[in-house]
């Protein structure tokens, strides 16, 4: 049994605990937020016993063996530091951190302490991903490939009207970036690994965020564009161009929820491995059998691809003169 504790309380917290919901051997126990009042639905919802309002407390209970991290991206490494600190088991939502330091801290905790740590970044772990990899030796050489994951954001509202989200926030790690292009991000490296050179331009709003922006990976023999916006809606994609065809995967890069072949002028094939519709059960499913079975060298081989990503992401940010306030520590 997988005996997990949440902190944060926000809508992704309420569709992962629906995920597990339909797993064996995984319960959350125990939730945290500031305020008793803001988890008390939550918890009510799906039976959490304790609810926390002082960290301490949850990262001392015997009875919680993993910290499940859903907080603003800036709190994710000081909370996860501290988990492990405490002998727990990790599982910090994406952005792994904000910093390629932070990450690197955390692996070097977590493999000290033998403990498991994983980044809640869903879609390098849904059966669409192998049937991706399957197929693609069919397109021949890879020329191009175009991303495309844009999701307006009601916070943006906000965001015009004077306020300061934390998803807008540069003192929140906040942005585009780090919030949607992510996902575009994983995947393109999770099928191809790290690219020799990356640029990023971004549409910034006064605070210096990115709303919006265009990334360019350059690999040796193609190149990858990803597409992120938090202003503006699109037709979510991936086009994966090869010379011999292509392969689209239609509704973006985040669900992955289908795939289309099309190589020459052979009827085009579609595909579907994935029977949940919940897609955050795969993640889960994977963070629960590496817990089972004790497997630390997956486990690794996971945080090696998140390292690699928070890489990138640095040198994107560089690129494109995103400053956060975790880079000054």
């Amino acid at each position: 049994m997988m005996n997990i504790a949440t902190i944060g309380t926000g809508s992704i917290v309420d569709a992962i605990l629906s995920a597990i919901n339909e797993l064996e051997d995984v319960t959350c126990t125990a939730m945290y937020s500031r305020k008793r009042e803001t988890a008390q639905e939550l918890a009510g919802k799906y039976g959490v016993s304790t609810i926390y309002t002082d960290l301490d407390s949850l990262f001392v209970d015997v009875n919680v063996d993993l910290v499940y991290i859903a907080s603003p991206n800036s709190m994710h490494y000081e909370q996860a530091y501290q988990a492990l600190q405490h002998g727990k088991h990790v599982v910090c939502e994406k952005p792994f951190t904000s910093t390629l330091q932070e990450a690197e801290s955390l692996i070097a905790l977590a493999k000290e302490k033998n403990l498991l740590l994983f980044e809640a970044i869903s879609n390098i772990h849904l059966p669409n991903i192998k049937v991706i990899q399957e197929q693609l030796p069919k397109l021949g050489p890879i020329r191009l490939i175009q991303c495309n994951y844009s999701q307006y954001s009601r916070k943006y509202n906000d965001l015009l009207a004077g306020q300061t989200p934390n998803v807008f926030n540069p003192q929140f790690s906040g942005g585009a970036l780090m919030d949607i292009n992510i996902y575009n991000l994983h995947l393109v490296m999770n099928l191809f690994g790290s690219p020799n050179a990356v640029s990023y331009t971004a549409n910034q709003h006064a605070n210096g965020i990115d709303t919006s922006g265009v990334m360019v990976l350059k690999y040796p023999e193609f190149i990858a564009e990803c597409v992120g916006a938090k202003d503006s809606s699109s037709m979510n994609f991936v086009l994966i161009q090869g010379e011999k065809g292509y392969l689209q995967v239609v509704g973006g890069a985040n669900g992955c929820r289908e795939i289309k072949l099309q190589i020459g002028n052979e009827p085009a094939e579609e595909y579907n491995a994935q029977t949940k519709s919940n897609w955050l059960y795969y993640e889960w499913e994977t963070f629960r059998d590496i817990h089972a079975s004790g497997d630390h060298k997956r486990c690794y081989e996971l945080l090696e691809h998140s390292q690699s990503v928070m890489s990138v992401l640095m040198s994107a940010r560089k690129d494109a003169g995103i400053v956060f306030a975790a880079d000054q520590r």
